[in-house]
C-alpha cells in the first residue's frame, strides 16, 4: 500500500444520523490487523472508517524496532472514525476491552459537517 494513499471502510447504509464527533486511534503498526479486525466486527458502532500512516513521537511512545530507536519515532496507523457521539464511549469502551494497551491513544473532536459530494448507489 502507498503510505500517501489513505483507505477508507464506506459506511453503512443503517446508520440514521449524520456524525457529528471524529474518532481517531493512534495504533501502534504492529496491531494494525488486530484493530481493523476488531472495527470490522462492529459495523452499528464503527459503520466506516480511514486509515492512514503516521509516526508517533514523545516520551510515552515504546520505541520497539532498531529503525525507531534510531529515528526516534515509532510507525503508526492512524484510524479516524466519522460517528454520532452518542457511540464514541460505547466504542472505546468495546476496543479497550479487545485490545488492552497503552500504546493506543486515542482522541475525540467535534465534527462541523460531514457529506460526498455526490450520491451513493
Amino acid at each position: 500500500m502507498n503510505s500517501t494513499t489513505p483507505v477508507t471502510h464506506s459506511p453503512s447504509k443503517t446508520s440514521r444520523h449524520p456524525p457529528d464527533c471524529l474518532l481517531t486511534l493512534a495504533v501502534p503498526q504492529a496491531l494494525e490487523e488486530e484493530i481493523l479486525d476488531a472495527l470490522l466486527a462492529l459495523p452499528t458502532l464503527a459503520p466506516g472508517f480511514t486509515v492512514l500512516r503516521g509516526q508517533g513521537i514523545g516520551g510515552h511512545v515504546e520505541l520497539t524496532s532498531t529503525m525507531e530507536q534510531v529515528q526516534g519515532r515509532a510507525r503508526r496507523v492512524m484510524v479516524q472514525v466519522a460517528m454520532e457521539k452518542t457511540h464514541v464511549q460505547n466504542l472505546i469502551d468495546t476496543l479497550r476491552v479487545a485490545l488492552p494497551s497503552p500504546q493506543i491513544a486515542y482522541w475525540v473532536v467535534p465534527l462541523l459537517t460531514f457529506g460526498r459530494f455526490g450520491d451513493q448507489p
